[in-house]
């Protein structure tokens, strides 16, 4: 009859959304209107290297929609705060008389309570897959802007290959491009809104956690 781990969760979503946002800029986005058909002669790879993570967290744009986590998450841990108290109250009160009741009857006790927290634990569980969807549309303008972005520097440094940072053990500093990536996001998309939505049923299926099994 504990709910305080219900509760808890909404405020490890932050940091794991904040760890979703550092990686959130794919590689396809980044590839977006990369030079199309390779040419039938096999010609010398010209290399760049951007690091993805930096990118996004170092941008305004990667900050601004940090911040606005921070704030959902804040939001949402008052709004459920009152809720949370009062089934914790609920239940140490079930605990205390549980042991007087009649079979019957501590019976359908402990399954209203136990029905009260599997629809609190849900409402946690919707407002954290809102505040992550959210993230997901914020990110696809993001992409949106940072794949011309990046298609550009290349055209413009005659590059026909980009590859992560995180590929890499060792490069030389003068192929890495992100600071100039970061720059002119900046000027493109200094900021986005992260909105509360509500994502499709066969993306909330992919955001539910595995259920253990028994």
């Amino acid at each position: 009859m504990k709910i305080s781990k219900s509760a808890s969760r909404l405020a490890m979503t932050a940091t794991g959304i904040a760890l979703a946002i550092a990686v959130g800029i794919s590689t396809n986005a980044l590839a977006q209107g990369h030079p199309g058909p390779a040419p039938q002669a096999i010609t010398a790879p010209k290399i760049l290297v951007i690091d993805r993570q930096t990118l996004l967290r170092a941008s305004k744009v990667g900050q601004d929609i940090a911040r606005q986590v921070q704030a959902l998450t804040k939001s949402a841990e008052a709004e459920l705060k009152g809720e949370n108290e009062s089934l914790h109250r609920e239940g140490q009160t079930l605990q205390q008389h549980v042991a007087i009741l009649a079979p019957d009857v501590k019976a359908q006790k402990i399954r209203a309570f136990q029905a009260k927290q599997q629809a609190f634990q849900a409402r946690v569980q919707l407002r954290q897959n809102q505040i992550r969807y959210g993230v997901m549309l914020a990110q696809k303008q993001v992409e949106t802007a940072a794949g011309p972005i990046v298609q550009s520097i290349m055209q413009e440094r005659g590059a026909n290959l980009l590859i992560d940072r995180q590929a890499i053990v060792i490069g030389a500093p003068g192929l890495d491009v992100t600071a100039v990536a970061i720059q002119r996001l900046d000027q493109k998309l200094p900021s986005v809104k992260v909105q509360l939505a509500t994502p499709p049923s066969e993306i909330l299926n992919r955001m539910q956690p595995a259920q253990p099994q028994q």
